[in-house]
Parts: C-alpha cells; sequence; structure tokens
C-alpha cells in the first residue's frame, strides 16, 4: 500500500520506540524517530500566552496612534448642529374662531375674518404721524413703515408700497358691483384693505388699509416687540412726520 504525500501518522499499537512516528513515503513504510509534535491546532502555553499578549499590546499601540486621527476624520465629516433663531423657526399657527373673538375687539374681528370696512377718519390710524412699523393685528407679521405712508385725503392709512412685501398678497374683490384689487396679509390671512393705482410716486400705488387690521409699534419699542432689526430703517429720520 502506497500513501502520496509526506505525512505523519500515530505508532500502531503495540509499537515501541518511545515516541517515534512512521513516515510514510511514496514507496512504502519506514520507521523513523522523530521529534515528537503536538496535536494540531494547539501550541505549548508559554508560547500562546506570549503571542496574545504581544498582540494585545500591538492593537492598544495602534489604537492610541490612531484615535486622534480618527477623532479628527469624524469631526470633520460630522454635520454641522447649528441652533436656528426664532425667526427662522417660528411658524404661524392661526388662532381658532373662538380664541380670536377672545382676543380681538369687535371691529377687528369684523373688519379682519369678514372683509368688513370701518368708518373713514373715525379708525386710529388715519392721521398717525409717529414714526415706527404697522404689523398684522392677528399674527404680528410686519406690514408696513411710516416712512412709506402719505396723506391720501381718504380716511384712512395710506403706504405707497409694503414694508415687507412677502407678507401681502392681493386677489380679486367683486364685490359691491365692482372689481378692486383685495390687499390679504400672507399669514394670518387678515382682510387688510384694497390696493389702487393712484397713488403718489415712486411706486404710483395707493395701499388704503383698515386701522383695525393692523397695531402701530414706534421707533422706540421696536426692540422690546421684537422688531429691533428694523429700528436702523428710521435712525436719522425725523420722530414725527
Amino acid at each position: 500500500m502506497h500513501h502520496r504525500g509526506h505525512c505523519r501518522h500515530p505508532p500502531p499499537v503495540g509499537t515501541k520506540g518511545g515516541g517515534a512516528d512512521y513516515v510514510c513515503h511514496e514507496r512504502g513504510l519506514r520507521h523513523e524517530p522523530v521529534t515528537e509534535l503536538p496535536p494540531c491546532g494547539t501550541a505549548s502555553v508559554s508560547t500562546s500566552s506570549e503571542f496574545m499578549t504581544s498582540h494585545r499590546y500591538t492593537v492598544l499601540i495602534a489604537a492610541t496612534i490612531a484615535f486622534p486621527f480618527v477623532a479628527q476624520a469624524q469631526a470633520r465629516t460630522a454635520p454641522t448642529t447649528r441652533t436656528p433663531s426664532v425667526t427662522t423657526t417660528r411658524r404661524f399657527v392661526k388662532p381658532t374662531e373662538a380664541e380670536l373673538r377672545a382676543r380681538l375687539t369687535p371691529e377687528q374681528f369684523e373688519v379682519t375674518q369678514h372683509e368688513g370696512t370701518e368708518r373713514a377718519f373715525r379708525n386710529a390710524y388715519w392721521d398717525n404721524h409717529e414714526a415706527g412699523i404697522y404689523v398684522d393685528v392677528v399674527s404680528g407679521e410686519v406690514l408696513f413703515s411710516s416712512l412709506d405712508k402719505f396723506e391720501s385725503g381718504t380716511g384712512w392709512p395710506s403706504f405707497t408700497k409694503p414694508l415687507e412685501p412677502g407678507n401681502v398678497k392681493t386677489k380679486s374683490d367683486r364685490q359691491f358691483f365692482m372689481t378692486r384689487t383685495e390687499v390679504r396679509s400672507a399669514s394670518a390671512d387678515s382682510h387688510l384693505g384694497h390696493v389702487f393705482d393712484d397713488g403718489p410716486k415712486p411706486t404710483g400705488l395707493r395701499y388704503c388699509m383698515n386701522s383695525a387690521s393692523m397695531r402701530f409699534i414706534p421707533v422706540d419699542k421696536l426692540d422690546a416687540e421684537g422688531y429691533g432689526q428694523y429700528a436702523a430703517l428710521f435712525k436719522g429720520q425725523p420722530q414725527h412726520k
């Protein structure tokens, strides 16, 4: 019987030799004393322990060296968390009808919610000449500035343009057998008034507003009311027209 390759077999039962083994050769078997090896997959306890200890130290040293670079890479790739400002996160949620009735005067509610019109020359701001801004009475969104207010002779506060164009919107109004352009606030959808094309330069427009739809904030209270960014508009301007 021939065995290919060079392999070791345990000695046959009853064979003497004190650790000798049989070595297979291509041309038969011969008895050859060899150095006894430990079973496959095992090593001496001392050698294994030394290897594992050396391996642990190697891993520990590598981790210690690599950690600063990994931390720096994570810091560079991690998304930056920025705390947004109040103005960018605040989203207006319109109050319920019951809440609006409780907060607004009957006239304010009728004008803003039911497209009412207050009486000319008998409203809060038609002859207001103080410097400041006008905001929506429901939402507080900025609408107009006293810098763009002019005497229209109509008995209602009139402006040549909005201070914040994005806070107003227009729609066609065909009530009372006429066609007009209604002006509403963008967030609260409050009825503000109407815009006409008979205003002064430079716009040629007349934003005829209801005082009941707006709240006036004078220059000296802009910071306290949270509108401090508009104070710069009035630097060097007279406090009264």
